[in-house]
């Protein structure tokens, strides 16, 4: 099937299903094993829900390069074989999935809950997907994430940043391999404090959505514990493309730095403001004003050019790791599509093969035994390092990147420069930590 009639299956089946709540899935029936959508022919579905309008387009558009190519390498008709030849675990031959050819189709989230679970629901009840993946939005995350729990199929998070994720709102059913706002907390703050110093007023503004709080709780805390203060936080909206009205009251504040909790194209427009307003040139309480980004990607840095250069912020994964697995990929997309994958692109790539790795092992596509397979997993060659899929919370711990823009950037891809990969240790937590408090994981669904 070509990417045409993926996009076209996607996009026209995105909202024909109405109705608030999940009707019943199509379900075959094999004894006492009955689960959603068990594959009984020679294909298997998966749903890649991604947004293709909005401000995380952009994001969007990566991340269905890389769904594509990840089928690609599933199923054996790749250029070459991507990770799998790098991928500590042996389970996938390239062969499709237990040997059944994979297929799959999209839709657009457009970064807004209602459509993102009716393009999910479309896809489990019309499309019959086993496995829904995707997102650039935590709120978006979230609401898909507990569909598929409501359906009784696996939600392979793609980008999500918010702690919420997989804290007071994980499900049994979901894993994230991206890593959350705590962690960008960790890792920044030391950085931040031996290059600015701990004596420093920071004014925050904020995506007015769950991964904006959970931002900006993780960098306060994280900041306000080597000393920093801060001055302000506003909240804006996620629709907002002109942030001057927003960038005004800092220059009539004492803040020296300005925390950007923004991300997409939020990010690009509000940065933008904050340097043509002049903020990168002044001189507040005897210091140059600084501007921090906690989560970076390299799409964010090509929209925003020049402005980035020098600021610093957190990132999932960056094109210019060494690693075998990170070559090996680079390398795959590079030759498909022309330039290098971002971070959304490379999470959502991984997540399909530990998907399709998990229903090796497991021997089925059973979400329960793909659950099993995936609790406390751990693994290597992906990029990032050695990595584990807790089992406590579904999340994945490894080694996370402190970057900065670069300062003479060498192509229009070469912007970002990794100034620290940051010990899995010291952004690992406690799965009871307060930033993650008051959910419950809960038991797998089958959905029989």
């Amino acid at each position: 099937m070509s990417k045409s009639n993926f996009t076209r299956r996607g996009v026209l089946r995105t909202g024909a299903v109405g109705g608030a709540g999940l009707a019943l899935p199509t379900i075959f029936t094999s004894g006492a094993s009955a689960f959603t959508n068990e594959p009984t022919g020679g294909t298997v579905t998966l749903g890649f829900n991604v947004p293709q309008t909005g401000p995380y387009a952009d994001e969007g558009a990566d991340e269905l390069r890389a769904f594509e190519l990840a089928v690609e390498h599933l199923n054996g008709t790749g250029a070459d074989s991507g990770m799998l030849d790098t991928f500590s675990s042996k389970a996938l031959k390239g062969n499709g999935i237990l040997g059944k050819k994979v297929e799959y189709v999209t839709g657009d989230t457009q970064t807004k809950s209602d459509a993102a679970r009716a393009s999910a629901r479309s896809m489990i009840e019309k499309d019959g997907a086993v496995m829904v993946s995707g997102g650039s939005s935590s709120g978006v995350a979230v609401a898909v994430q507990a569909l598929c729990q409501e359906a009784g199929v696996i939600f392979m998070a793609g980008l999500t940043h918010s702690n919420d994720t997989t804290g007071k709102d994980r499900r049994a059913n979901g894993f994230r391999h991206f890593f959350n706002s705590y962690m960008s907390g960790a890792a920044l703050a030391p950085v931040l404090q031996a290059r600015y110093g701990s004596d420093r007023n920071a004014y925050h503004l904020t995506a007015d959505y769950n991964w904006g709080y959970t931002t900006e709780e993780a960098v306060r805390s994280s900041t306000e514990a080597m000393g920093w203060n801060t001055v302000n936080a506003v909240k804006t909206p996620l629709t907002a493309t002109d942030f001057s009205a927003y960038i005004t009251p800092i220059l009539q504040s004492d803040a020296d730095v300005l925390v950007l909790n923004h991300y997409g194209g939020n990010m690009v427009n509000s940065l933008t403001n904050a340097v043509q307003f002049g903020l990168r040139d002044r001189i507040v309480n005897g210091k140059n004003f600084e501007i921090v980004v906690p989560l970076y990607s390299r799409l964010m840095a090509k929209g925003a050019g020049a402005n980035v250069k020098g600021i610093f912020g957190s990132t999932n994964w960056h094109w210019s790791l060494q690693d075998a697995g990170s070559q090996a990929f680079v390398r795959s997309f590079g030759t498909k599509y022309g330039f290098p994958p971002s971070q959304a692109a490379h999470t959502c790539y991984v997540q399909t093969l530990l998907y399709a790795d998990a229903v090796e092992r497991a021997g089925s596509f059973n979400p329960c035994a793909v659950v099993e397979a995936l609790e406390d997993f751990e693994f290597d060659g992906l990029g990032n390092g050695k990595t584990l899929y807790r089992g406590d919370d579904h999340q994945c711990f490894k080694d996370v990147l402190v970057v900065k823009g670069k300062e003479n950037p060498t192509s229009e891809f070469d912007l970002l420069e990794i100034v620290e990969v940051t010990p899995v240790e010291q952004v690992t937590y406690a799965p009871d930590h307060p930033q993650f408090a008051g959910g419950e994981l809960g038991t797998c669904n089958p959905g029989a």
